[in-house]
């Protein structure tokens, strides 16, 4: 017989990722049965510049609390080489802004984000545009009610240690690593909530995020910058997103006696 798990027995951590875990289930799932989504498969190398008002380093992707009273996070994806199906998306980019609620953790909050706009790069045509909307859903799981989507001109100048972001007429992310005690960056590998752009980052800090979107104003300094190289594929989405899959049911039940 299959029993449900006590919940009353669980911590309120462990009963917080229980439910990010159910819902990203719920969402994955949901993406598996689109059958209006296309079934090419892909893959992608490039580089994620990644910056959020926490300090550094962000704990979001430990499952705690933000610095502050929310996260405002953004992630910017530039594709140096790839493919969706026939579709080459060399030189192109896309990225995601989001902000988790008062009070919550992102991982916690998961589904109920307060806003959740991703960005596509203007240059790309319209099959290339198809393609970047569809890569957003494994690349940036839907974890607000709602996603608006917006098409814009997205930029980086690397200017010695200091990258700079633009997207479009709303934000600029600016940042750079910092030294860790021994040479080179520190890097954080297999952090808790890792998907497989995060396998692995460098950690760094801004010097300015800026976005003017989504009824935001943000103006940080000093706060969290990240940065990796990365190949993945649709493979490794898949196995991936299954693998969210099978601990959300084995979050819900416990083995049969």
């Amino acid at each position: 017989m299959t029993h449900l798990i006590n919940l009353n027995r669980l911590s309120v951590k462990q009963t917080a990722f229980l439910a990010v875990l159910v819902t990203l289930g719920f969402a994955l799932t949901s993406l598996a049965a689109d059958s209006t989504a296309p079934k090419d498969s892909w893959k992608v190398s490039g580089e994620l510049e990644e910056a959020c008002s926490c300090n550094a380093p962000c704990g979001c992707w430990f499952t705690s609390m933000p610095s502050r009273m929310t996260c405002n996070g953004a992630q910017i994806i530039f594709i140096s080489k790839g493919k969706y199906g026939k579709t080459p998306l060399d030189g192109l980019a896309l990225a995601e802004f989001v902000q988790s609620p008062e009070g919550k953790s992102m991982f916690e909050s998961f589904g109920n984000w307060n806003f959740e706009y991703i960005y596509i790069d203007e240059k790309a045509n319209d099959d290339q545009r198809k393609a970047l909307v569809e890569l957003s859903k494994h690349f940036f799981p839907e974890a607000a009610k709602g996603r608006e989507i917006r098409y814009v001109p997205i930029s980086r100048k690397i200017d010695g240690q200091e990258h700079t972001v633009t997207v479009g007429k709303y934000a600029v992310a600016s940042g750079h690593l910092i030294e860790g005690g021994f040479a080179g960056a520190p890097v954080v590998k297999n952090p808790p909530l890792a998907d497989p752009t995060h396998k692995q980052y460098q950690q760094g800090q801004t010097t300015k995020l800026t976005y003017n979107d989504a009824k935001q104003d943000w103006k940080y300094e000093n706060s969290n910058y990240m940065f990796n190289k990365f190949s993945t594929d649709s493979k490794e989405y898949e196995k991936f997103e299954a693998d969210m899959a099978k601990k959300m049911a084995a979050m819900n039940t416990t083995p049969k006696k």
